[in-house]
């Protein structure tokens, strides 16, 4: 992800979370903290939470004091009512079935001050991939070429895929699984949680989503219930 596609990102969460400069935020998962570093470079107070101990260190060499790094479930979060507002962008989100997106979601959710907004983005909703789903696709990157292969199981309502890497003759295999909802079920799994989807869009631009859409931002609130 080039630094302009990060601070496109940065761009719209910040008028879509309704946040400004000195406002705390919770980024989970945070990977490498892309998000993070630039929201802190504008002022914001940034707590990233993520599983992987790599991309925490990684994050952490460059980071400024604004931000601060927790190793753990995205899914266990140790706050309450703490935050100004939270995210979880780069797809992320479909790395879980049903019953742990609830989780997450719920967690999210008592991590927010009342009325504090979440913002979550993911190219699985069902309505954006089904419809275009390709069996097999070869990406290159310099001089790695990828094999992605998918099968959709529909009793589960999961996609898996099989990726092969290939560099300079060294061929390299990963599984990987994707839960697919319909906008309809993230909605209701949001409401469920606590959190009432406010906004949901088709790109960065703003434009409402659509069939077909390569990706969803859901935006909710906390409600005032919990």
């Amino acid at each position: 992800m080039t630094p302009e596609m990060t601070r496109a990102d940065v761009d719209f969460l910040s008028g879509a979370l309704r946040a400004s400069p000195g406002a705390k935020l919770l980024d989970a998962p945070c990977g490498n903290g892309r998000h993070a570093l630039e929201f802190a470079n504008r002022g914001y107070s940034v707590t990233g939470v993520d599983l992987s101990k790599e991309p925490i260190e990684e994050a952490q060499k460059t980071a400024p004091a604004a931000c601060r790094w927790r190793i753990g479930d995205m899914c266990d979060l140790p706050w309450a009512s703490e935050f100004d507002a939270a995210y979880c962008f780069g797809n992320s989100f479909c790395y879980v079935n049903r019953e742990g997106a609830v989780k997450f979601l719920s967690a999210v959710a008592r991590t927010l001050k009342p009325g504090a907004r979440f913002a979550v983005e993911t190219g699985m909703a069902a309505e954006s991939i089904l419809p275009t789903l390709v069996r097999n696709r070869w990406y290159r990157a310099g001089d790695i070429f990828m094999l992605s292969e998918n099968q959709y199981d529909a009793t589960e309502s999961r996609l898996d895929l099989q990726y092969t890497f290939i560099q300079h003759g060294k061929v390299d295999t990963r599984p990987a699984s994707y839960y697919c909802f319909t906008v309809a079920e993230l909605r209701r799994m949001h409401v469920e949680a606590g959190l009432e989807p406010v906004e949901q869009f088709g790109s960065l631009a703003g434009e409402p989503y659509q069939l077909g859409a390569p990706r969803l931002i859901l935006v909710s609130q906390r409600s005032d219930k919990m």
